[in-house]
Order: C-alpha cells, then sequence, then structure tokens
C-alpha cells in the first residue's frame, strides 16, 4: 500500500505538532495506544463520523514509506484494513498538511484524491 495516508487534527494539534516537531497523537491515540490514520478512500467518511460539523481541522498526509515497520495495517470497520503508527510522527515525515473546511452542506471539503467510496 504506497498511497498516502492522512491524519485528520485540530488546528491546536497542528499548532502544537509543528511547535513540538513531533506528534505522539490526539487523546483517541493515546488512549488506543497508536496513530490512527486514514487512506484517502477512508478519510471522508473517519471526518463524518469522528469529526462532523467540526471546524478548524487539519489535514495532514504522509507517505507510509516514510514510517517503517512502526506501520501496521490492522482490521477496523468492518473489517477494512486501516494504517496504524506505533510511533510518534516525526515532523519532518509529513508531505503536506492543509485546512480541511466545512462546505455549507456542514461536510469536510477534502482536495482532489482525497475520495471516500462512492455514493
Amino acid at each position: 500500500m504506497n498511497e498516502m495516508i492522512y491524519k485528520i487534527m485540530t488546528r491546536a494539534e497542528w499548532n502544537a505538532f509543528q511547535s513540538a516537531g513531533v506528534f505522539t497523537g490526539a487523546p483517541v491515540d493515546l488512549a488506543d495506544g497508536y496513530i490512527h490514520f486514514s487512506t484517502g478512500g477512508q478519510a471522508p467518511e473517519t471526518a463524518s463520523r469522528h469529526f462532523a460539523g467540526q471546524e478548524d481541522l487539519w489535514l495532514v498526509a504522509v507517505d507510509p514509506a516514510l514510517l517503517g515497520d512502526a506501520l501496521t495495517w490492522e482490521p477496523s470497520r468492518g473489517g477494512v484494513l486501516f494504517p496504524h503508527l506505533y510511533a510518534a510522527l516525526a515532523l519532518d515525515q509529513v508531505a503536506l498538511a492543509e485546512p480541511l473546511p466545512l462546505g455549507d452542506d456542514g461536510r469536510h471539503r477534502f482536495p482532489s484524491g482525497v475520495t471516500g467510496p462512492a455514493a
């Protein structure tokens, strides 16, 4: 699996990550013992399930090849494999980060190439 993987962060988490140079996880990540990521196809559903209507989010893209053996693919929603990082994420592993705005319909607007399952 070579495509980019994505972490949705609050603005506060993104700002703290930039300042520290390392991200050890959001509260849910810390509770579960790994950093949750999504593929481009999974990210929109992740946003709607866990960040519905939430503003001030950032979408952080990471090349999974940079994460080594600390990245595992494990079953989650309906047995689908999701990327989980069992290590801290370094800022220099981030390929791209950009705001994740809400549209007028209350759904997050993802950049081109990040799409959920066909409707």
